[in-house]
């Protein structure tokens, strides 16, 4: 399957190349933060190395520190291209409607292209819900994730009647940077509990099929026998996969229809940068996430 569709990219390559390098010099993929950067590189070469050979100019990934870092490169032009979550979308168009266009979005295993925010503890720790963590250290991860923190601090208080203020419900609140640094916190009991993302769909053992647990796991970065779950929000949409809008409209199209067919072409490269088992990639448009953004035009009007 690789080889066919290194066949096929060449092909386009050898028609497309002259016309993409009058108008671009390079393409900027960037990966939000969450995981170390590394491994975010490591995930997204095979997809780095597509598009370098599809567009036929230089394609680099940039791995800002935090989810911010790569909203800012969108808004400024210096990222061309990335999957952003649902919250850090709506910061992207609430701050600049015209800077992106949204293109496509992840699909589990059932079709669908929701997923949850997941709170979980150690599974030592006695602590088997939000019930039993009165008083206790919660983590939240980036301030610009869904998962992370824009839809539990709704959905958690609503949950134990109290803010998310540190000594009204819980102990403390912080934020620990992402949702690698959070499964790391809880796992080493750094914190009591956090929250990052996951299909909820398949075996918790295995981080369910898709997600940071599954990431975490797939890794050896954490044991799932280790861990526990003690919350699960309502279902969120997954974060669309996002576009400049001012490149040239041929390379939106060529890069658009690449990543609707990695799937089918290339399981395994589609698995690494989906962080797990997927349907692929299905076209989306704005309209699914008008939701979240009416919630962070609330939250940030609080």
């Amino acid at each position: 399957m690789k080889k066919t569709l290194a066949m096929a990219l060449a092909a386009t390559t050898a028609l497309s190349n002259g016309a993409f390098a009058q108008e671009i010099t390079e393409f900027r993929i960037g990966i939000l933060g969450g995981e170390n950067a590394q491994d975010r590189m490591n995930s997204n070469e095979c997809v780095r190395a597509y598009v370098e050979d599809l567009l036929g100019v230089e394609t680099r990934i940039f791995t800002p520190a935090d989810y911010d870092g790569v909203i800012q490169g969108l808004l400024g032009g210096t990222i061309d291209m990335a999957w952003l979550g649902a919250s850090a979308y709506a910061k992207t168009y609430m701050t600049d409607p015209e800077a992106v266009d949204v293109v496509l979005v992840k699909t589990n295993l059932d079709g669908s292209y929701g997923y949850h925010s997941i709170g979980f503890a150690r599974a030592d720790s006695g602590i088997a819900s939000l019930d039993d963590m009165e008083g206790k250290v919660f983590a939240f991860g980036d301030p610009n994730s869904t998962s992370g923190f824009l839809i539990p601090s709704v959905e958690i208080p609503q949950a134990v009647g109290a803010t998310m203020e540190s000594g009204d419900y819980f102990g403390e609140v912080r934020f620990v940077g992402g949702h690698e640094q959070t499964i790391v916190a809880v796992a080493n009991g750094d914190v009591d509990a956090g929250v990052t993302w996951a299909d909820g769909q398949g075996d918790w053992l295995d981080g369910y099929n898709s997600g940071a647990l599954r990431k975490a796991s797939d890794s050896g970065l954490v044991d799932m026998n280790d861990l526990v779950e003690i919350w699960k929000s309502e279902i969120i949409p997954e974060g669309p996969i996002v576009l400049r809008r001012a490149l040239p409209e041929q390379v939106k199209t060529e890069v658009t229809q690449f990543l609707n067919g990695l799937h089918a072409q290339d399981e395994q490269c589609a698995y690494n940068m989906a962080a797990g088992e997927t349907s692929g990639f299905m076209p989306i448009t704005h309209d699914a996430y008008k939701g979240i953004i009416a919630v962070r035009q609330a939250v940030q009007g609080n």
